[in-house]
């Protein structure tokens, strides 16, 4: 639902270099929230319910003890958590050394790449950008949208979605796609609602991500030019 007294504080414009630690905060933190729900979505794999049965169950049969078993499981669980949040970390750490460390370089001084903040009284708040889809020919790659979760809930990351969409429709491109996961569902609902299609899900490359079935999904929306 859209908060109309935000929107009409809000303030979008393109990046510069004042925003940079505002800019890798709200991305860094936003990631950091997907680790609770990446590490629910493991324990749902049947592969990792059934290895931790196992586990229970032959300790159990083997101490005839209650408490090694259960030592074992929680020691898992922990392993588990940590292996879900050094993913995360890493993919965090890739994507500064990749692009949110080098922002002016390849969204503002390359051709249909951009990048953008959203403010509400003068404070970053939400962060989106384009680039040129490696893939899709006539397409651009909607990258970075975050927003604070303070701010959520409020259409920000909706206008920063349509701010996306307008550039591409502006270059004459035919439309725009993303990435996100398969924890993401927040992401996925708003996509849906205005206009993306999901075209495909893939796995990702890590070896831990395969294993507990952790995929990727890619969603496309076709753009239609002004009719004037």
């Amino acid at each position: 639902m859209l908060d109309l007294k935000v929107m009409a504080e809000i303030k979008i414009r393109r990046y510069h270099e004042d925003d940079d630690e505002d800019v890798k905060e709200i991305f860094t933190l936003g990631m950091s929230e997907h680790i609770p729900s990446s590490c629910m979505h493991v324990l749902k794999q049947p592969l990792a319910q059934m290895f931790l049965g196992c586990v229970f169950l032959a300790l159990l049969t083997s101490s005839m003890s209650i408490i090694l078993p259960v030592l074992a499981v929680t020691l898992l669980l922990a392993a588990g958590r940590q292996s879900v949040s050094y993913m995360f970390t890493k993919y965090i750490k890739t994507s500064l050394d990749q692009d949110l460390n080098h922002i002016q370089q390849i969204y503002l001084e390359q051709p249909n790449a951009c990048f953008w903040v959203a403010e509400v009284q003068g404070r970053v708040v939400g962060t989106v950008a384009c680039l040129p889809a490696e893939n899709a020919a006539n397409y651009l790659e909607l990258k970075r949208l975050s927003v604070r979760k303070s701010h959520r809930g409020q259409g920000i990351a909706k206008a920063l979605c349509h701010i996306v969409a307008e550039f591409a429709r502006e270059r004459g491109c035919g439309g725009v796609l993303l990435h996100t996961s398969v924890v993401q569902t927040d992401a996925q609902k708003l996509y849906e609602q205005i206009g993306y299609k999901k075209v495909r899900e893939f796995d990702v490359p890590e070896f831990f991500a395969k294993l507990t079935n952790f995929t990727l999904l890619e969603y496309r929306l076709v753009l239609k030019r002004h009719i004037f």
